[in-house]
């Protein structure tokens, strides 16, 4: 696992520095720690000291650049690697959307501005950091059920295309933008009667509160024809975190059929179809980094024999995670070890309420750690330590690392959690026993 992983998949993340924006002058080494369970912390760019280095900058002196600690940090030449990596596997014709729910840090969501060709938005807060990065509005795209009429205004005014999610959802476009004297462009968000399996986290195939059952969108098209609308084709999302090609490849071949049925009964051309996006990054002991050739090599197949409802849409792929989970680490400082009854805790200024998801609080229904490593030590000993790391919330829900191996680590080292760039910060209970929220902090 741990040769697979240094070799395909952390450090194509946020650790893949030797010869991509760190400091040759520095006598850096890589550090290949994984605890007795077989679960790879991953290879790390580290200094001649021993301590992480993060977009060329050693962990402690970011630490001490952003203000303290805990932080979240994102590598720039991470997310241009990950985005050039997707690009030179995937057919020309397939367009990069940027799914900005999975980290919508500003300065990210601007450096991937100039990555992608294209934004997805879930809010209002995320329309207005997408028109912010000044991407024209006919790039941008909104989805999800439940939008207010505050936010439909929002995004009629803005120009951008509005996912639909429901009939009701339509009927209110239609009145918002005749009162408005616009007319907004929608794609119908398709649940359909397959799912993609292996997902972690099904976003369609049965009863679903996202997108139109397939079998009402014909009657949808048919009225959707007959309002001031401006139609521009589907979006079908059939599930997230896949790690499995072979799942992958069946969704994409079943939503491309799909979608030319559809296209025989829309009221104009198709001119946009968004596959969603699904690509995984692995984490827990097992998975292995996802391999796209046979991904991309059945979409070029597909897209080549396209009939003509498709022949003329552009093609999108919709990416969050895959684009920046990698790139980005959660650091905090141990405060306190203690040994209670023969197990050792390292207890750290950081917690769920600041990373839920490597507490296993989302989603997770058997709790696995996330990559774990310590970051920066004062002692130079390589003793190791079976420890369970913690924070400072008074709830036993408060658990980053459940009995992991680590060097030797005392009150003031770093710990940092790696996989750490997507759904953390913006995902987590910030306000949660009114500990200040953490730092964030686009480097390299």
């Amino acid at each position: 696992m741990t040769d697979n992983l240094i070799n395909n998949g952390i450090n194509n993340g946020i650790n893949n520095g030797i010869d991509h924006g760190i400091d040759h002058g520095t006598d850096h080494r890589i550090d290949t720690a994984a605890d007795q369970r077989g679960h790879a912390a991953g290879a790390s760019v580290r200094d001649a000291r021993g301590e992480l280095m993060v977009g060329g900058i050693p962990v402690s002196r970011l630490a001490d650049r952003i203000g303290g600690t805990p932080f979240y940090a994102y590598d720039r030449a991470a997310l241009s690697r990950r985005a050039a990596h997707w690009r030179a596997a995937m057919p020309e014709r397939l367009r990069l959307h940027y799914a900005i729910k999975a980290n919508p840090m500003p300065a990210l969501v601007q450096h991937l501005r100039g990555l992608t060709d294209g934004f997805d938005v879930a809010s209002l807060g995320e329309l207005q950091v997408a028109l912010d990065t000044g991407i024209p509005a006919d790039r941008i795209s909104f989805a999800g059920p439940g939008k207010t009429d505050r936010e439909l205004r929002a995004a009629v005014a803005a120009g951008i295309t509005l996912h639909l999610e429901s009939a009701g959802e339509l009927e209110r476009i239609a009145h918002i933008g005749h009162a408005m004297g616009i007319r907004p462009s929608v794609a119908v968000r398709v649940n359909p009667d397959f799912e993609l399996k292996a997902s972690g986290m099904k976003m369609s195939g049965g009863p679903k509160p996202f997108g139109v059952d397939v079998e009402q969108v014909p009657d949808l098209l048919a009225h959707l024809g007959s309002l001031p609308v401006g139609f521009r084709g589907f979006h079908i999302f059939t599930g997230s975190q896949n790690l499995s090609a072979e799942a992958i490849i069946e969704a994409h071949t079943g939503t491309l059929a799909l979608a030319e049925q559809l296209a025989r009964q829309a009221p104009a051309p198709v001119t946009y179809l968004n596959l969603g996006g699904g690509l995984g990054i692995p984490y827990f002991p097992g998975e292995q980094p996802l391999d796209l050739t046979p991904i991309a090599a059945n979409l070029a197949e597909r897209i080549a024999t396209l009939g003509p409802g498709l022949r003329d849409a552009e093609l999108v792929m919709e990416l969050g995670r895959y684009l920046v989970g990698e790139a980005g680490i959660y650091v905090c400082r141990v405060i306190d070890r203690k040994v209670s009854r023969g197990r050792t805790y390292l207890v750290t200024d950081g917690g769920l309420h600041q990373h839920l998801a490597a507490s296993g609080n989302l989603g997770q229904v058997i709790r696995k750690n996330f990559p774990v490593i310590a970051a920066a030590r004062a002692s130079p000993v390589d003793t190791r330590d079976r420890v369970t790391v913690v924070g400072p919330l008074c709830t036993p829900l408060d658990l980053l690392a459940d009995q992991i191996d680590l060097p030797r680590c005392a009150p003031g080292d770093l710990i940092a959690i790696l996989q750490s760039g997507a759904y953390g910060y913006s995902a987590s209970p910030l306000g949660f026993l009114s500990h200040p929220p953490p730092a964030q902090a686009l480097v390299g």
